[in-house]
């Protein structure tokens, strides 16, 4: 739990998807406009990319990998479908996309007109496709893969989130004329890189053999303590 947990908070805040990788800029620059618009886009991305990540993870496993299709037969065993990688992730992703698609068009007419073009193009989000690529690279498990594709998705939606409520505040403000626009965009994602930085010395990850050490250190007060209730 205790490492599913670190997971969550480095994908959140660490090493966030977007501004630590900077995947997914095109559709975070376009559409952090309004925070309304942003918060629609960013849920989207969190369900696709939560749902996403544990099917290409099973894909990958059971059809993908080397020798994955011994379960099959044994004769597959030498299979090695590995370059169908990218093909059968982004099949995956752009199945997704039209569900949430569809579903967003049902429920709120009007967030589906303000996305646009933008909603069908998260099938080309290279930050969805980076989700599937990292957890394979990574060898994540099954349950890490589904944390993992989560909370990518969700340090998406807080970058993306923020940044529209920045900008919505710098319509306001007064600008030098060479900043206008995409400058001072560009500028603020850069300090907020900066500024998620500073997680990075959080860490959750229960070190190797730190029972040891405890154990270590309690073995001496314990002796003392016995040498001292001693008669």
């Amino acid at each position: 739990m205790q490492e599913l947990l670190g997971l969550a908070t480095t994908s959140i805040f660490i090493e966030n998807i977007l501004l630590a990788n900077f995947l997914g800029m095109c559709s975070f620059l376009a559409v952090s406009k309004k925070v309304d618009t942003a918060m629609g886009l960013g849920i989207a991305v969190v369900f696709v990319s939560g749902f996403t990540a544990p099917v290409n993870w099973a894909i990958n496993n059971f059809l993908l990998e080397p020798g994955a299709l011994a379960w099959i037969s044994p004769d597959l065993a030498k299979e090695d479908l590995s370059f169908l990688r990218f093909i059968c992730f982004i099949a995956v992703i752009a199945a997704m996309v039209q569900l949430v698609e569809m579903i967003i068009e049902k429920v709120s007419s009007s967030l589906y007109n303000a996305l646009g073009i933008f909603l069908p193009l998260i099938a080309v989000n290279c930050a969805i496709l980076g989700v599937s690529l990292f957890l394979v690279e990574r060898s994540y498990s099954l349950t890490e893969s589904t944390v993992f594709g989560i909370s990518s998705g969700i340090g998406w939606w807080l970058a993306i989130a923020a940044m529209a409520a920045i900008r919505e505040k710098l319509t306001y403000s007064s600008l030098p004329p060479g900043l206008e626009g995409l400058g001072i965009t560009m500028i603020t994602t850069g300090l907020m890189a900066m500024g998620f930085m500073c997680f990075a010395g959080i860490n959750l990850k229960k070190e190797e053999g730190a029972d040891d050490k405890q154990a270590a250190v309690a073995a001496p007060a314990a002796t003392d303590q016995v040498a001292q209730a001693a008669p």
